[in-house]
């Protein structure tokens, strides 16, 4: 009998689901798309109903076309957005929505955290606090649905519950726990004080008790999960952790001193080391042992990328949905006509806040430039480089907290687009690899999945044998210079702007 490996992504617009050989050759893919719901703006909630449901529908249409038998599919791990916070009973059941990763609601709770000064802020660069990490989002929940709060048995994320709904136990993993929750496994676990002082004392009650690192046999799937999902009773589990620290496993990113960009709704960007540095500034981390056993994780990120293309598109370009290729294609295969700078139009990329290197959640964004003149086009092409721009801002913090990037390893929606690859290769002065696998978080599920399942003895192992690249991408000098410029006006925004862009909001009362 042959023996395959099933990944999944729970991601921000959907589950990802595929299926692989001990090689890490994608037999079938598929996917499901879930709503968002955006009650008032900054806000962001899934239904974790939604979740389960869309599973055994991608589950089951990658079973389909693979045209193997569940038997032969010997293991499952996973990866979900990290920062999706639930409230539920002991069972499983929700008490509400999950407040998503980019739900920015609790900007208060966030400036709170910062004010504290407390040692556990290392992970933030002894900066501000961003509204996306779990603390803040639970102090929220306190503060404003304490019912509900009080109620709760368990205080989770996406990832845990599907761990539950699939292993029939509470665990968290440490790949979410010590880059979103403060857990620092080399110093006691919990800050116990900061989470006492920040007053979620109670919390640390709620949270799964027991641990694990990613890749680590938690048994085999229920019964319950078999059935809806279409998989064997015998089906391993291995523990997942968050999607795009997993998916750097899917770039091939295993070493100090290796960047990975996990690109899709936002941009992460991600590195590790085995120098645990920490220092006030615009990079998070490291966070230790979340993916790799005995490293340590960098970060910064973007909280809004492709989600402002998809905005774009589907608010001002429905017109273009019915040309060949629909209005994605038409409008890269224009945007590639414009010159850098697309004719003078400069975006700033905080449409859901900043992440880093600014971690302010009141910010929003701007199109400026604008002119008769402008198309469609030249809005697209302005969007993806403004992401560019905030990309760059994120490497040029890495580089100050002596973090070189000169090579980066890229996954995600972003490569395919040769155009807004080259984009940024361009803007960043840097070298492009890409994995002949695109969907590296699903693919890094599988590695998880192929360790749980014996087929390797690390995680380091598995990446090694089941990644492969497809292509390289080189920056023109040319463009570079063109971009440079562009990029010093990109950087001055935020001192000159983003004072006045908090206090507007608050005019409007929002």
């Amino acid at each position: 009998m042959k023996k395959y490996v099933l990944g999944f992504d729970g991601g921000t617009g959907g589950v990802r689901a595929g299926i692989y050989d001990k090689q890490g050759n994608e037999i079938s893919f598929a996917s499901t798309e879930y709503p968002t719901y955006h009650p008032h703006s900054g806000w962001a909630e899934q239904d974790p109903a939604d979740w389960w449901s869309c599973l055994a529908q991608s589950v089951g249409k990658a079973i389909k076309a693979a045209g193997v038998t569940k038997e032969e599919i010997v293991a499952v791990s996973y990866e979900t957005t990290c920062c999706s916070v639930m409230l539920c009973m002991n069972d499983g059941t929700p008490l509400r929505n999950s407040l998503i990763w980019m739900d920015v609601r609790s900007s208060q709770e966030a400036a709170f955290l910062a004010s504290t000064g407390n040692p556990a802020l290392k992970f933030n660069g002894y900066g501000n606090v961003s509204a996306e990490w779990m603390p803040c989002k639970a102090l929220w929940l306190k503060r404003n649905e304490p019912e509900s709060y009080a109620r709760a048995e368990k205080l989770c994320e996406y990832a845990d519950w599907i761990t539950f709904k699939l292993a029939g136990q509470w665990t968290a993993n440490l790949c979410n726990m010590s880059t979103r929750w403060y857990y620092d496994a080399r110093n006691g676990g919990f800050p116990i004080d900061f989470y006492e002082q920040i007053g979620l004392g109670d919390a640390l009650g709620k949270f799964p008790q027991k641990i694990h690192h990613i890749g680590d046999v938690l048994g085999k799937i229920t019964k319950e999960a078999a059935a809806h999902l279409g998989l064997s009773e015998d089906t391993i589990v291995g523990q997942g952790g968050v999607d795009a620290y997993v998916g750097i496993l899917g770039l091939g990113v295993t070493a100090p001193g290796k960047i990975g960009l996990i690109t899709g709704s936002s941009h992460l960007i991600l590195g590790l080391t085995d120098v645990f540095n920490y220092r006030k500034g615009g990079v998070f981390g490291p966070y230790p042992d979340s993916v790799i056993k005995g490293l340590g994780l960098v970060e910064g990120g973007q909280t809004s990328s492709g989600s402002i293309l998809s905005w774009y598109i589907k608010h001002f370009c429905k017109d273009l949905d019915t040309l060949p290729g629909g209005a994605y294609a038409v409008l890269n295969r224009e945007a590639t006509k414009i010159p850098p700078g697309a004719d003078g139009l400069l975006v700033l990329d905080w449409w859901q806040g900043n992440r880093t290197p600014y971690t302010e959640p009141d910010l929003r964004g701007i199109i400026y430039g604008l002119s008769l003149s402008h198309t469609q086009a030249h809005l697209f092409r302005a969007i993806m480089e403004g992401v560019a721009f905030g990309t760059e801002n994120v490497f040029a913090s890495f580089r100050q907290a002596g973090y070189p990037v000169d090579e980066i390893y890229m996954g995600g929606g972003t490569t395919n687009s040769d155009l807004f690859m080259q984009i940024h290769a361009d803007v960043s002065n840097v070298t492009i690899h890409v994995p002949e696998n695109p969907q590296a978080p699903t693919l890094g599920s599988a590695i998880l999945a192929a360790k749980a399942a014996g087929f390797y003895d690390t995680v380091d192992q598995a990446t090694t044998a089941m990644v492969r690249y497809a292509k390289t991408i080189r920056p023109n000098p040319e463009n570079h210079e063109k971009y440079k410029a562009i990029f010093a006006q990109y950087q001055k925004a935020y001192p000159e702007f983003g004072r006045w862009m908090k206090e507007t909001r608050l005019a409007y009362g929002k």
